[in-house]
């Protein structure tokens, strides 16, 4: 599986980040595709981590390199290049099934 290296992960968000405020962060250092804060599906609450895809490589390792460490919204964001997602077999994850067999 080959490394996207445009798409950052973006750690230590403020719950009150929001997609429009991590795009217009991002913008600093390049053109960016795409921000998203991820929110937990039941409460719609930020998880506090998002992704941004940027326009290219060059621009992606210009945001790492300068937007690691700053502030956004009052906290201190971390900024890595994102691993590839990684697809776990459904049913054997501890996913809080039970399985009644006497």
């Amino acid at each position: 599986m080959e490394e996207n290296k445009k798409k950052l992960f973006v750690g230590g968000l403020s719950y009150d980040t929001t997609d429009e405020s991590l795009r217009e962060f991002f913008s600093q250092a390049g053109n960016v595709e795409s921000a998203a804060v991820i929110k937990d599906r039941m409460s719609g609450r930020s998880k506090g981590f998002g992704f941004v895809e940027m326009s290219s490589e060059e621009e992606a390792e210009k945001a790492t390199n300068t937007l690691n460490g700053q502030s956004l919204d009052g906290r201190e964001v971390s900024v890595n290049v994102a691993r590839p997602k990684v697809d776990s077999p459904r049913g054997n994850d501890g996913g809080g099934r039970f399985d009644r067999r006497n």
